[in-house]
C-alpha cells in the first residue's frame, strides 16, 4: 500500500491577498453581499485545487474562514455573548463579534498558541447547540464544486475550550466575570457538554458519507494535567459514540504531545498527529512508548511553520526511523503545523529575492510540492534531489558581528542608575502632568499614504517629492497631538510600512518579499523578513524622521523602535544558529539607533516587545531559559543610555500574568499595555505583582471601529488607579492607530484626553513624590 499523505491548514488569503480586499470591500459598502461571497468562494476553490494537484490522499475541507476558524465555531454552536443576540443576521453578528458595534465591544482577541496569528477568544456560558454545521456544510460543497471526497478539519473540543473564557460570578457579587475555561470548576462540564454538540457533528457527517475527518487539538502539547487527560478522554468517549464509519484523526502540533503514552493508547480515535518538525521529543517518545498497532500515525514531518527548504535526505532518515516503530501502511505523511503560517508561493518572488536565497525557501505552494516528492521518494523510489542548503547558508556569515555577540553573551546587562531616582528625573526634564498621555506609535495609514508609497517604489515620484509628502504628515500629526493636547507626542510612522518590515529593510542579513504575505488576524496580514545571514547595521534607521517631529514642537516626542524579541519572533528566523544568537545581533544593531536618538536630543526612546510572550515555549520547564535571553535582549539595547532618557516599551493581546515578573525584569521606566479587550483583566497581574514601574494603561480599544466613550475608558482607569502608584500611570490606547481612521482616532483620542483629565481633577495634577 505505502505510505499516505494529507496536509492542513493551507492559506486563505488568496495568492494576492484577494480575501483582504473582498471583505474590506463589503464592509465599506463598495460590493454586495453577493459579491463578496462569491470572491470568497472562488479563492476557496483555488486554494482546493492546489491540494488536489498535490495527490493527497487526503483533502482536507472546512478549513476556509472568512475571518477566524475559532469564531466559525463559536457562531457553529450558539456560543454568541448576550451583546450580540440582537444582530439578527447571522453575517453581521459573525462580524460584530470580531469588531465590533458602536454598542457592543468586540470579543476579545489574543495570539494563537505560539504564533504571531490572533483568534477570537469565546465567551461561554455552556448553553451549547449545534445551529450550523460547518464541516458538513464545507463537506457538501467541495463534492459539489470539485467532485471530490474531503477530509474535514475542525478544531477540537479539548482545545477549544482550552482557549475559551467562561463567565463565573465575582465572589460576593451578583456580577459575572471572565475567567480562563482551563481554571474553572465548569471546566468538565462544559467540555461533555461540548462534546455532546460534537458528536452530533459527526454523526450527521456519518450520516452523509463522510469516510475522515481531522481535529486539531494543539492544547494536548501544553502542560495539562492528569485530570485534564481523563477529561479528555471521557469527552471523545461521547464525541466518537456510535460512530464507526468515519476514520477520526486527532491531530497534535507546535510541540510534543504532553502524556504520550496514555492519549496515544487509550483516545479512542483512528489516529493520532504528532508534530516531528519543532523538536525531537515526539520521536524519542516514539521509541520509547512504541505506538499502538491499532492506530494510524500522522506524521507532521514536513514543517508549516518555517519557510525554509526541506533536505529531504535528513527527511528520508527521519522517516525510516519513524518506520521502525510504526508499520508503513499505518503512516500518513503531513506537514507538522497549518500552513496559514507561511505565504503562499515563492514564484512570485523569482526575480526579487537573490537567486541563492530562493533556492533555500519553500512557501505553502511548495510544502505540498515537497510533501508530493516525499511520497514519491518512499513508495516508488523517486531519486534524491541533489541539495547543498548548508553550503548555501555559509554565504551569509558575517565573522565580526559573532564576535560581538561572544563579547556580551557571558556578561550580566542592565541599565547602572536605580528606576526611582532616574524616573522622578526623568519626568522633571519631560516637564508632563501626572497622567500623562501619549498614543502607542502609529497614525492612520490613509489611501493617500498608500498611493504615494507606491508611487515612490515604482519610481513615478522622486525621494525628494516622496520625503516632503512624508514630512507634511509629521506636521499635520505634530499640530493635531498638541491641538488635541496629548502629553507625550509622536511622529506618526507614516514613512513605515510594518513595524517590523521597516527596520528588517534598513538592516544586514534580513531579506523581504514582495508577495510573501501571512494572515495575522482576520483580513489584517503581514510580510514576515526573512533571516538568512547575520544581522548588522549600516545606517541609522529613525533619526531623520523623528528629529524633524521633535523640531516641530515643545513636546516631547517618542523615537519609535521595534524591539529585537519581536523582530525575531514576527520574522521567519534561520535555524542554522540558536535563536538567542539572533536576538542579540539584532539587539547590538538597535542599540546603536538608540544611542544615535539620544546623541540628536530625542529624550523618549519606545522599544515595542509585543511579541515578547509570543515566542514563550509551550512547555513550562523550556520557559525560564527562554524569558532570561529575552529580557537580556531587550535590555542590551538600551542599557548604555543616560539616566535622563526615558525608556518605553509595549506589549499587547497577549497572556502576560504568568510572566510579569520576567516584564519586571525587563526595566522598561514605562511598558504600555492592552487593557481593552478584556476589561482590564490584565490589571489583576498587578494587583498580585507588586509593579513599581510606568504602566501605560491601554484604555482604547483601537482594532474595532467603535468609538469608545469617556465613561467606558474611565472604568478601566478607575481600576488602575486602586492599583498602580498614580505617579505611574500613564493613558495610551491599547495599541497603534495605523489601521484605523481618522475620523475614529480624532474622536476617540479626545476622550481619552478627557479621562486623564479627569483623573487630574480628581487626584491632583501635580506629582508626589
Amino acid at each position: 500500500m505505502g505510505i499516505k499523505t494529507t496536509a492542513f491548514g493551507y492559506p486563505k488569503i488568496g495568492k494576492n491577498r484577494e480575501l483582504k480586499r473582498a471583505i474590506e470591500s463589503y464592509w465599506k459598502g463598495e460590493i454586495s453581499r453577493e459579491e463578496m461571497l462569491k470572491k470568497t468562494e472562488e479563492i476557496n476553490i483555488e486554494r482546493i485545487k492546489k491540494m488536489i494537484e498535490a495527490d493527497l490522499d487526503y483533502i482536507p475541507s472546512n478549513d476556509f474562514s472568512l475571518y477566524d476558524f475559532i469564531l466559525d465555531i463559536s457562531t457553529m454552536i450558539d456560543a454568541v455573548p448576550e451583546r450580540f443576540r440582537k444582530i439578527q443576521d447571522s453575517l453581521d453578528r459573525y462580524f460584530a463579534m470580531a469588531r465590533g458595534t458602536e454598542d457592543a465591544v468586540a470579543c476579545e482577541m489574543t495570539k494563537w498558541f505560539d504564533t504571531n496569528y490572533h483568534y477570537i477568544v469565546p465567551e461561554l456560558t455552556g448553553d451549547f447547540k449545534l445551529v450550523k454545521n460547518r464541516p458538513l456544510e464545507s463537506y457538501r460543497w467541495a463534492k459539489e464544486k470539485l467532485g471530490i471526497e474531503t477530509k474535514p478539519v475542525i478544531t477540537g473540543a479539548f482545545t477549544y475550550l482550552i482557549l475559551s473564557k467562561v463567565y463565573e460570578k465575582q465572589e460576593g457579587s451578583l456580577l459575572m466575570k471572565m475567567v480562563k475555561a482551563e481554571e474553572s470548576e465548569k471546566f468538565k462540564t462544559f467540555l461533555l457538554e461540548l462534546a455532546k454538540v460534537y458528536n452530533q457533528i459527526l454523526k450527521e457527517l456519518q450520516h452523509e458519507g463522510v469516510k475522515a475527518v481531522q481535529f486539531d487539538e494543539p492544547a494536548l502539547v501544553l502542560d495539562i494535567s492528569e485530570e485534564k487527560v481523563d477529561d479528555l478522554l471521557e469527552a471523545y468517549s461521547i464525541i466518537t459514540e456510535g460512530i464507526s464509519d468515519i476514520q477520526i484523526f486527532v491531530h497534535t502540533y507546535y510541540e510534543s504531545l504532553e502524556h504520550f503514552e496514555k492519549i496515544t493508547n487509550e483516545l479512542p480515535v483512528t489516529g493520532i498527529g504528532l508534530d516531528f518538525v519543532s523538536n525531537e521529543e515526539n520521536l524519542q517518545n516514539l521509541k520509547k512508548y512504541g505506538f499502538p498497532e491499532d492506530k494510524i500515525l500522522q506524521a507532521g514531518v514536513i514543517s508549516g511553520r518555517d519557510p525554509w527548504k526541506t533536505d529531504f535526505k535528513e527527511l528520508v532518515q527521519l522517516i525510516n526511523e519513524i518506520k521502525k516503530y510504526v508499520d508503513e501502511d499505518r503512516i500518513v505523511i503531513s506537514n507538522s503545523a497549518p500552513l496559514f503560517h507561511l505565504p503562499v508561493s515563492v514564484q512570485s518572488e523569482k526575480g526579487h529575492l537573490d537567486n541563492r536565497l530562493i533556492k533555500l525557501l519553500s512557501f505553502a505552494d511548495e510544502r505540498l510540492e515537497e510533501i508530493k516528492t516525499i511520497k514519491q521518494i518512499v513508495n516508488v523510489g523517486l531519486e534524491l534531489p541533489e541539495q547543498s542548503l548548508q553550503l548555501l547558508r555559509e554565504e551569509f556569515k558575517d565573522e565580526k558581528v559573532r564576535q560581538a555577540v561572544k563579547d556580551v553573551q557571558s556578561h550580566e546587562i542592565k541599565r547602572p542608575h536605580n528606576f526611582k531616582e532616574r524616573y522622578r528625573k526623568q519626568i522633571e526634564l519631560l516637564g508632563i502632568p501626572r497622567f500623562p498621555t501619549t498614543t502607542i506609535g502609529s497614525f492612520p495609514q490613509t489611501k493617500e499614504i498608500r498611493q504615494m508609497r507606491a508611487k515612490f517604489r515604482r519610481g513615478e515620484i522622486s525621494e525628494q517629492e516622496y520625503e516632503n509628502f512624508i514630512k507634511e504628515q509629521i506636521k499635520y500629526a505634530i499640530k493635531l497631538q498638541e491641538d488635541l493636547e496629548l502629553d507625550v507626542l509622536v511622529h506618526g510612522e507614516f514613512e513605515r510600512t510594518d513595524m517590523v518590515e521597516f527596520f528588517g529593510e534598513k538592516l544586514n542579513g534580513f531579506a523581504f518579499t514582495k508577495n510573501g504575505w501571512v494572515q495575522s488576524y482576520g483580513t489584517r496580514c503581514v510580510r514576515p523578513p526573512i533571516i538568512y545571514g547575520d544581522i548588522s547595521r549600516p545606517a541609522p534607521m529613525t533619526l531623520k524622521e523623528t528629529v524633524y517631529a521633535q523640531n516641530l514642537t515643545k513636546k516631547p516626542v517618542k523615537g519609535m523602535l521595534t524591539g529585537p524579541v519581536t523582530i525575531l519572533n514576527w520574522s521567519f528566523y534561520r535555524k542554522d544558529i540558536p535563536k538567542e544568537e539572533i536576538a542579540y545581533q539584532i539587539a547590538l544593531a538597535l542599540r546603536e539607533e538608540v544611542l544615535d536618538l539620544e546623541k540628536a536630543g530625542i529624550k523618549v526612546i519606545q522599544i515595542d516587545e509585543p511579541a515578547f510572550r509570543e515566542g514563550l515555549p509551550l512547555k513550562k520547564r523550556k520557559q525560564e531559559s527562554y524569558l532570561k535571553w529575552a529580557v537580556k535582549a531587550f535590555r542590551l539595547t538600551n542599557n548604555t543610555v543616560k539616566e535622563t532618557t526615558q525608556i518605553h516599551t509595549h506589549m499587547c493581546y497577549s497572556e502576560f500574568n504568568e510572566i510579569i515578573e520576567w516584564i519586571y525584569k525587563m526595566d522598561a521606566d514605562v511598558i504600555s499595555i492592552e487593557a481593552s479587550r478584556s476589561k482590564g483583566e490584565i490589571i489583576e497581574a498587578f494587583e498580585r505583582f507588586k509593579y513599581d514601574h510606568g504602566i501605560g494603561i491601554g484604555i482604547y480599544d483601537i482594532h474595532s471601529p467603535r468609538i469608545p466613550s469617556v465613561e467606558e475608558m474611565m472604568e478601566i482607569a478607575e481600576r488602575t488607579v486602586q492599583v498602580i502608584n498614580k505617579n505611574l500611570i500613564w493613558i495610551n490606547p491599547d495599541c497603534g492607530l495605523k489601521t484605523r481612521q481618522w475620523e475614529e482616532v480624532i474622536p476617540a483620542l479626545k476622550n481619552m484626553v478627557e479621562v486623564a483629565k479627569i483623573l487630574r481633577d480628581k487626584y491632583g495634577n501635580e506629582y508626589q513624590w
